[in-house]
């Protein structure tokens, strides 16, 4: 759709690199006062995806809500995109997303066409994903966002969780990295349009042939590869299993065009909050480096990211090979060992 806008140039930071940072979340949530009720599987103190109720001994609800302000102009694109984002933490914790309600912001620069396939896009999306949006909320701010809140449903003993890895685990990653690098090198043209049709197109898929894959095997553990990056999201995996995990950097698919957006400098902001909480808990193999660009794409916010999935080794190249058949792009990336000094290891 042409438009007479910019939406990206209406937002200071662009899709989940809008984030606030995972460490400042873990001590904004500290000390509150909450509820105990012996149906809620999974709760914010996990750090994971979504929460967890468990309705009956079939049945359990999927719960959880994002949006972020425009990391694309087209605004049925950037619907799209938005949607098939909230849907991923359904998919994550191994279920199906059902139900979903718009949340939206709109500022004055936004015709009412604009606004208008901003939803059409997240309503196209949902049906894509054969789920149902039924209301939601839109107020007037300085900034668009949009987004959906999702609820999902899994049986209570096949919910995914991030935080069951195993020792002798591989680890499968669903999509390529470099996401926020190159819609930051976008947002300032300076991103090759052809390279941008592929990065749009994938974060505009739904992780649903990935989760479909996914199930079919025993996996131990599950998330998303989303505003905190991959170090971020492998940080809280490890730390929530008990365990290491170590990433083969030669194997993780990223764009390469990534790389030298990185090393001219164009990084997202949010790739620097997530090197500060991810760093600490990093190290090197001994003798082992990378350049520094590639590092930037290890801490780069994705919009839209893979399902990162740990399993069995005895079932990675099987699973693998089922995955790429819906995700190309899949490829094992590294595996899980008792923990050691740090939670993950570069290799």
């Amino acid at each position: 759709m042409e438009t007479n806008i910019r939406l990206t140039k209406l937002a200071d930071c662009a899709g989940c690199g809008a984030k606030v940072g995972a460490g400042t979340l873990a001590t904004l949530l500290e000390g509150f006062r909450t509820r105990q009720d012996d149906r809620l599987l999974v709760g914010y103190e996990r750090s994971d995806d979504a929460a967890v109720y468990k309705i009956n001994e079939e049945t359990a609800v999927i719960e959880t809500t994002d949006f972020f302000p425009p990391i694309v102009d087209d605004p049925f694109l950037y619907g799209q995109i938005a949607a098939a984002n909230a849907m991923s933490d359904v998919y994550a914790m191994g279920g199906e997303p059902k139900l979903a309600l718009n949340i939206m912001c709109t500022s004055k620069e936004m015709p009412s066409e604009t606004v208008r396939e901003i939803l059409r896009g997240g309503y196209d999306k949902a049906y894509e994903a054969d789920a149902v949006i039924c209301g939601g909320h839109t107020i007037k701010g300085a900034e668009p966002l949009y987004g959906l809140a999702v609820t999902g449903f899994v049986h209570p003993d096949r919910v995914l969780l991030n935080s069951g890895a195993r020792p002798g685990d591989v680890l499968i990653l669903t999509k390529k990295l470099g996401v926020g690098i190159l819609t930051t090198a976008a947002k300032a043209d300076l991103a090759d349009p052809a390279v941008m049709t592929a990065v749009y197109r994938q974060m505009a898929t739904l992780n649903k042939g990935a989760r479909d894959a996914a199930v079919q095997f025993p996996v131990n553990a599950c998330t998303d590869v989303t505003g905190f990056s991959l170090m971020g999201h492998s940080c809280e995996m490890a730390q929530g299993s008990g365990v290491t995990i170590h990433l083969q950097t030669d194997r993780i698919p990223y764009y390469k065009e990534a790389f030298d957006a990185a090393a001219m400098g164009l990084v997202p902001e949010g790739a620097y909050r997530n090197r500060a909480f991810a760093e600490p808990h990093a190290a090197y193999a001994p003798g082992r480096g990378i350049p520094l660009a590639l590092e930037d794409i290890l801490y780069d916010p994705q919009t839209s990211g893979g399902l990162l999935i740990a399993l069995p080794e005895r079932e990675g190249e099987e699973a693998l090979r089922r995955m790429k058949a819906a995700v190309p792009d899949a490829e094992i990336i590294g595996y899980v060992t008792e923990a050691e000094e740090k939670a993950i290891i570069l290799e």
